[in-house]
């Protein structure tokens, strides 16, 4: 079973407008709400790929209920942690510019935490674990660690989406897999890309450091693959970008659906870029109509030494 992680969900609430009036009286003219937070994400697009899943986190309130309800109506299985306070709401607001104002989110008591590692020690070798997003200010900032140190003392297989010091402290402990950005990766390494071919060494210095597979994403100049057997490149699909919210969770979930199914990491990465592609081609989480419309535009080739010239 796959379970995916998310300590700090949330209502997302999107609005749009034609302009933000501070001062103002503001009217919308479009809404949205629905589930928000990295593993959920996850979640919500495995299912659309016909992989079944477990979201694990905390949820609190009125709004905890919601999310809830929401992905059991997905027919998503969950199984959080209630907390006292309310699951926070987060606005994202579409005008001219886009403009998000994030919630805290709720305190989480030892208490809490401690039936969260409970839950962890559950899993066995089967399952996979997908820790995404960051770390909530009212948790300790080693949390990420704890988890994966269970996680590698059981033999559990782990995926972790985050960025800078969190993901460098669980590279030793073996992730699956990882998936920076070209940005994220540039700020771990204190260096900047022009090009995919690019990341590639820096792609082999995380293998060095501990990860099995690194994924770095490229925006619209494409994605890279870096793996013991060897690098792919990958160039995206052309199409007009809505929003890239949720586009990296959804190659996340692309590439685990597909390796779930075949256990071939050149398919699962060609699903992943598709995934990606066709979220942040849609105003929602990507559908898998969509992806399959989008895999024949999917080319990749396995990078050759020497490439970068």
């Amino acid at each position: 079973m796959i379970y995916t992680l998310t300590l700090n969900p949330s209502v997302d609430y999107i609005i749009g407008l034609g302009q933000v009036r501070l001062g103002e009286l503001n009217r919308t003219e479009q809404e949205a709400k629905f589930p928000g937070g990295k593993g959920i994400n996850v979640s919500r697009v495995l299912k659309k790929m016909g992989v079944n899943s477990q979201a694990i986190g905390f949820l609190g309130g009125f709004t905890g209920d919601y999310i809830e309800e929401y992905l059991q109506n997905e027919s998503i299985e969950t199984d959080f942690i209630h907390v006292q306070e309310d699951t926070r709401i987060n606005i994202k607001i579409k005008a001219n510019s886009e403009t998000e104002i994030n919630g805290m989110g709720p305190a989480i008591s030892n208490d809490d935490l401690l039936k969260l590692k409970q839950k962890i020690n559950m899993l066995s070798l089967e399952d996979l674990l997908v820790l995404a997003g960051s770390i909530p200010s009212t948790l300790p900032n080693t949390m990420y660690e704890e988890i994966v140190k269970i996680c590698s003392e059981k033999g559990v297989s782990f995926v972790v989406d985050a960025e800078g010091d969190l993901l460098k402290k669980v590279l030793p402990l073996g992730p699956f897999l990882i998936k920076p950005n070209h940005h994220e990766l540039g700020e771990l390494f204190e260096t900047t890309f022009s090009t995919v071919e690019e990341v590639i060494p820096f792609g082999e210095k995380l293998l060095k450091m501990g990860a099995k597979n690194v994924i770095v994403s490229f925006a619209g100049e494409g994605a890279a693959l870096i793996t013991a057997n060897g690098a792919y490149l990958a160039a995206v699909p052309k199409g007009e970008v809505k929003s890239s919210v949720g586009a990296g969770d959804s190659m996340v979930a692309g590439f685990l659906a597909a390796y779930e199914k075949e256990k071939d990491i050149e398919k699962a990465f060609r699903y992943s870029v598709a995934s990606g592609s066709a979220t942040a081609f849609s105003l929602g989480l990507c559908t898998s109509e969509k992806v399959e419309e989008l895999l024949p535009q999917v080319s990749i080739h396995r990078y050759k030494r020497g490439e970068l010239g």
